[in-house]
């Protein structure tokens, strides 16, 4: 048995998208000349010979029309114009990603802060988030606190991203998307309000609102649940 390398192999050039020239098989088609004016219903040879007289290309640019509709023009420029729509049509299109962060029932407030911070950045960028909260055991009791505990967190972005919805249960876990807002051009400041402003410099700043999410989210943690192991009030 031959030796078979394991070198590239060759791979066929893609299918034209376009019939062109001798490949057309319809008896008549429908014809635009070279400067984009209708030339009418002609037979297939005719408008050979017009494309070869122009030092162009006939291109089937209607297949299912009935006659194909085709044109006089540079298949060569008119690819490369084609490929330049799709390069820029691709540059144009934003891609938005969704990041997933985890938090658990019992997260206390620390953990909860980093999160929302990770949070903010994704957004900042323009990606969306999605919180993930998991129920372990007889935690899925207690799926109030937990909402109230994802809700919290939403309030604590709500100057970077707009929640969609509200919290759901997707099996033993609950989550809830966050959308990035949309960009607000910042006001003019007038002289009054720079007075104002500078007026206002002395005064202390107000408690940045994840800090105040987070008191919110862990103030609402419910005592811990009973464990299997543990007696109950009955049998004792």
């Amino acid at each position: 048995m031959a030796y078979r390398g394991r070198g590239p192999r060759f791979v066929p050039p893609p299918e034209e998208q376009h019939r062109i020239n001798r490949k057309i098989r319809a008896p008549q088609v429908r014809l635009i000349g070279a400067d984009g004016g209708q030339v009418g219903i002609v037979p297939i040879a005719e408008a050979l010979v017009l494309a070869e007289e122009a030092q162009l290309d006939l291109v089937e640019i209607a297949a299912t029309a009935q006659p194909p509709v085709c044109r006089i023009l540079d298949y060569g420029k008119y690819k490369y114009q084609q490929h330049k729509k799709e390069s820029e049509a691709k540059k144009k299109a934003s891609t938005t990603t969704v990041k997933e962060l985890r938090l658990g029932y019992r997260t206390d407030s620390g953990d909860i802060k980093r999160q929302i911070e990770k949070a903010r950045m994704f957004l900042e960028v323009g990606d969306r988030v999605k919180f993930l909260l998991r129920f372990r055991g007889r935690e899925m009791a207690y799926q109030d606190l937990g909402r109230k505990k994802l809700l919290g967190v939403c309030d604590a972005l709500e100057d970077v991203g707009t929640r969609e919805g509200v919290p759901r249960m997707e099996g033993r876990m609950m989550g809830i998307l966050l959308a990035p807002n949309k960009k607000k051009a910042k006001p003019k400041v007038s002289e009054s309000g720079a007075d104002q402003s500078s007026a206002s410099e002395g005064s202390p700043a107000p408690a940045p609102p994840a800090e105040e999410a987070v008191a919110k989210a862990t103030e609402s943690e419910a005592p811990k649940a009973p464990t299997s192991a543990e007696p109950s009030s009955a049998a004792s």
